[in-house]
C-alpha cells in the first residue's frame, strides 16, 4: 500500500474503494483488506480523503480478474515494486496490443504471464 504516483495516477483510468469492492463480491471490507496485504490485489492511497483504492479494471465480478494473481506474484518475484507492477500492467504494449491488465480481462494471461517472468531475466 502506497501513496499514489502521479505516473500512475495518469495511467489507470477507473479506481474502486475496497468497501465497493466487498460489497460487489459479497465478502467482508475485512476480506479485501486482507487480500491486498497478502498481495492478491495492489491498493494506493488517494483522493481527499487518502483512502485505500484498487485499480478498477483488476476486479471482475466475484473475484479479482482471472491471472492476475499469479501476474502480480511474478512480477514482485522479479523485483518489481507495486508502483513498477502498476505501471508495467497499465503501459500501452503495441505488440500484446493493448495493456497488460487488458490482456488479463480478455482472457489472454498466459501471454502477460509469458512477459512477466521474460521480466525477470
Amino acid at each position: 500500500m502506497s501513496e499514489i504516483d502521479p505516473k500512475i495516477e495518469a495511467l489507470v483510468p477507473t479506481w474502486m474503494y475496497l468497501p465497493d469492492i466487498s460489497e460487489l463480491w459479497g465478502v467482508e471490507v475485512t476480506r479485501v483488506r486482507q487480500m491486498v496485504k497478502e498481495g492478491d490485489l495492489i491498493a494506493v492511497r488517494r483522493g481527499e480523503n487518502n483512502a485505500l483504492q484498487v485499480p478498477a479494471a483488476f476486479i471482475s465480478e466475484d473475484k479479482p480478474v482471472k491471472g492476475l494473481i499469479g501476474t502480480l506474484t511474478v512480477l514482485r518475484d522479479s523485483g518489481f515494486s507495486d508502483e513498477e507492477a502498476l505501471e508495467w500492467l497499465f503501459t500501452e504494449d503495441p505488440t500484446l496490443p493493448g495493456t497488460p491488465v487488458q490482456a488479463l480481462r480478455e482472457n489472454r494471461g498466459t501471454e502477460v504471464k509469458r512477459r512477466a517472468q521474460a521480466m525477470a531475466v
